[in-house]
C-alpha cells in the first residue's frame, strides 16, 4: 500500500512507521488518521515482524492536529464531529491493541493529539529537549479521544494537572511521571530505541502478544478468586502452545529457538 503522510520501512524484525509531514510539524489530519490505522493493522498481522517503531521526520514528533483540518472541522454539525473524533478514537485504539509491541521515538516536540499517539504505545523514548503539552484547554478543547491512553501513560494525578493547566513539561518530567520510559541524547536516541526493539524481536511473538494483552487485562483489578483462576489458565494455556513447547525445549538444548532460526 502506498502511504501520502507515512513512510514505512521493514528490516530485521522491525517495521518502522514514519510520521512524513515535517512541513507542519507532523500535525495529523483525516488522511494521517486513515493511514496509520490502516498502517497498524496491516503490520499487526505480519507473521515476520516483530516490534514496530513510530517515528517522525523533522524538528517535532507531532504538533497534534493540523491547522487546515481544524478550520475544516469548525464548520462541523454536531454528528459529523462526533465521526470525525471517531476516526481519531479508533486509530488510537489500533496501535494500542497492535499485537505486535510499539515503541514510540519522540525526536522532538509532542503536543495534544501527538501525546496520545505516544500513550497508545507500549514503550516510549524520548530525547532530552522534547517539550510535551496537553493543550487543548487553551483552546477551549479537552483531551477527550487520547484521555485512556495519556491518563494510563502518566497517572490521574499528573493528568489532572497538565489537562487543566496546559503547561509544558519537558522530557525528565515526562520520564518522572511515566509517561515515557527513557530519556536520551540526539546522538544517542537512534541507539537506545535499537537496543530496545532488538531486544523485543528476540522474544517469542506468541508470547510478547500475550504478555501485552495480559498487562491490559490484568492491570488495575483485585486479586480474587476469579483472577488468581485467570492467571493460571493463561500460563497453563502458552505452556501448551507451540511456541511455549519449543522456547522450553530450546532453552534446555542450549540452541536459538525456531522463531530465530
Amino acid at each position: 500500500m502506498h502511504y501520502e503522510t507515512l513512510n514505512i520501512d521493514i528490516a530485521e524484525r522491525v517495521a518502522t512507521v514514519t510520521l512524513d509531514r515535517p512541513d507542519v510539524r507532523n500535525a495529523f489530519n483525516e488522511e494521517t488518521i486513515a493511514e496509520l490505522t490502516a498502517a497498524f493493522t496491516a503490520l499487526g498481522e505480519v507473521d515476520s515482524i516483530g516490534a514496530i517503531v513510530l517515528a517522525a521526520n523533522g524538528v517535532a514528533f507531532c504538533a497534534g492536529a493540523d491547522l487546515n483540518w481544524m478550520r475544516k472541522m469548525a464548520g462541523y454539525s454536531h454528528d459529523e464531529n462526533r465521526a470525525d473524533a471517531m476516526q481519531l478514537a479508533n486509530m488510537l485504539r489500533t496501535i494500542y491493541l497492535c499485537p505486535k509491541p510499539v515503541v514510540a521515538k519522540v525526536q522532538g516536540d509532542c503536543y495534544a493529539g501527538g501525546m496520545g499517539l505516544v500513550a497508545a504505545c507500549d514503550i516510549a523514548v524520548a530525547v532530552e529537549d522534547a517539550q510535551f503539552c496537553l493543550s487543548e484547554v487553551k483552546l477551549g478543547l479537552i483531551p477527550a479521544t487520547i484521555s485512556p491512553y495519556v491518563i494510563k501513560a502518566m497517572g490521574e494525578n499528573a493528568a489532572r494537572r497538565y489537562f487543566l493547566t496546559a503547561e509544558r513539561f519537558n522530557a525528565r518530567e515526562a520520564l518522572r511521571i511515566g509517561f515515557v520510559h527513557e530519556v536520551a541524547t540526539a546522538a544517542a536516541l537512534d541507539g537506545q530505541v535499537a537496543v530496545i526493539v532488538q531486544a523485543l524481536a528476540a522474544n517469542s511473538p506468541n508470547a510478547v502478544r500475550e504478555a501485552k494483552t495480559l498487562v491490559r487485562d490484568i492491570a488495575g483489578q483485585f486479586v480474587t478468586d476469579t483472577l488468581v483462576a485467570d492467571t493460571a489458565q493463561r500460563i497453563a494455556n502458552i505452556r501448551a502452545s507451540d511456541e511455549g513447547r519449543e522456547g522450553v525445549q530450546s532453552f534446555l538444548d542450549k540452541r536459538k529457538p525456531s522463531w530465530l532460526a
